[in-house]
């Protein structure tokens, strides 16, 4: 299995995702807190190994640059634009339901922080084809569990 990273990065939070590029299917997703972005990362690294970290070069990606290579080889991609393309990507992979469903896609707000989907759009960008998000929606929100 071939696995590939996604990072977001942001000034108090970033959005990950991690893909198994072989079946083209997110094994994971998260918007943690900065601080918490190299442990998540190592975990994953330890659980089944990174091929590979996409990381956007947006906000404060020179910091983090240094910091992922340890871990992985790293490819800078374009993430101009990428939140527009997660909120649309949202409702591509969880549609709308019931009265919400009659609402035009582009004036709904995703109940989500979007910064795992535009991880994942990153990482569509660079391997050039969709994933599959399936199973359980996993809960998109940095800050404590309710």
């Amino acid at each position: 299995m071939s696995r590939l990273a996604g990072v977001d990065p942001g000034r108090s939070k970033c959005g990950l995702v991690l893909v198994d590029t072989e079946s083209l299917q997110v094994l994971s997703g998260a918007v943690v807190i900065c601080e918490q972005v190299l442990d998540r990362l190592s975990d994953w690294q330890v659980a089944g190994g990174l091929d590979g970290i996409v990381l956007g070069d947006g906000t404060g990606s020179a910091a983090w640059l240094p910091k992922l290579r340890s871990l992985a080889p790293v490819q800078q991609v374009n993430e101009y634009g990428t939140t527009l393309r997660a909120r649309r990507r949202y409702w591509e992979l969880w549609p709308p339901r019931g009265w919400q469903r009659l609402i035009p896609r582009g004036l709904l707000i995703p109940p989500e922080e979007l910064d795992a989907i535009a991880a994942l759009v990153m990482v569509e960008d660079s391997l050039g084809t969709p994933c599959r998000w399936s199973g359980a929606k996993q809960r998109l929100r940095s800050g404590p569990e309710r």
